[in-house]
């Protein structure tokens, strides 16, 4: 909102228009269904609901509805007139159970109100997108929906698994590349330009601010939905070498018949990964192995007397 003026002049994906997808005047104008009465209530509700952390600002939940009666107008203006500036998230690291630390960056609460807004308006246009082999982040699916078909896949007898753990997947998200996936059916640039600006806000540790040139972090409402656009990229890669798999996030497993076309697919997907997405698999934690040696999302997949189990 205020501090430094925003690029007004087109930069990048953020400055173009799709060539494909929507071609209603409205697909323009987004940005006004994001801040429409309706939608901004249904995602206040979302956050009190999720409740969460303050942000570097220390602004609670339980403070945003008065915070909101004074500075909506404001905030508003300067979504529309694409000058709103999101702050930095805050650093929260938590000890994982086989060791280390998953960093969470927390956005401010008035933030993930406008997250969780922009979730509501793009999550209808991308969701027809994406593929059956997505389960992570989508309505109506969950992880045991992705461990039950992995289960039909080995019953079929795909009896080997490429199991593809990406490294540091959302520190690593290319930026220009996922910019580039959204404006394909985004045509508003002041959202796609909002959308830079969170992925670009920097992370505070310890009052130091951190800027990002990569990566979208885990925490705020619109990082999962984000994830998904990026790696439907994959999961199309996936299908056109008619290959089946189950992907929930960045967990990724694809079930094949035999050893040596399994070695041949890591290596094929390791190299569209890199060279497509600017992503790397993690080399420690994925393998071509057989189901029932590896965990998929927690579950272990057997085979008991010619019976598939999880």
């Amino acid at each position: 909102m205020a501090g430094r003026n925003p690029e007004r002049s087109p930069q990048g994906a953020e400055g173009v228009a799709a060539t494909a997808g929507r071609t209603k005047s409205e697909d323009y104008r987004l940005m006004e269904q994001v801040v429409e009465p309706s939608n901004m209530r249904r995602a206040y509700k979302r956050v009190l609901k999720n409740r969460g952390a303050a942000g570097v600002d220390r602004l609670t939940v339980e403070e945003l509805k008065d915070w909101l009666l004074v500075h909506w107008p404001s905030v508003k203006a300067a979504l529309l007139e694409d000058r709103y500036l999101p702050r930095a998230v805050r650093r929260v690291d938590i000890p994982k159970p086989n060791g280390g630390v998953r960093t969470l960056g927390v956005p401010t609460v008035v933030d993930r109100l406008i997250q969780q807004a922009l979730h509501q308006v793009l999550q209808p246009i991308f969701e027809p997108t994406f593929s059956d082999g997505s389960y992570g982040f989508r309505p109506q699916r969950s992880a045991l929906d992705a461990v039950v078909k992995a289960k039909e896949y080995v019953a079929e007898g795909k009896h080997w698994v490429v199991d593809i753990d990406l490294e540091k997947f959302f520190d690593r998200v290319n930026h220009d590349v996922l910019m580039a996936r959204l404006a394909y059916r985004v045509r508003d640039g002041r959202v796609l330009k909002l959308i830079r600006r969170f992925l670009e806000a920097g992370m505070m540790a310890n009052g130091v601010i951190q800027p990002r040139s990569e990566g979208t972090p885990q925490g705020g409402p619109l990082s999962p939905l984000l994830s998904n656009i990026l790696l439907t990229d994959l999961d199309r890669e996936l299908e056109r070498r008619q290959l089946k798999f189950c992907r929930y996030a960045d967990d990724c497993n694809i079930y094949i018949g035999s050893e040596g076309a399994g070695q041949r697919a890591m290596a094929n997907i390791r190299a569209f990964l890199e060279g497509h997405l600017k992503l790397r698999i993690n080399e420690q934690k994925s393998a071509v192995a057989r189901p029932w040696k590896r965990k998929f999302l927690g579950y272990a997949i057997t085979i008991y007397r010619q019976e598939t189990r999880v």
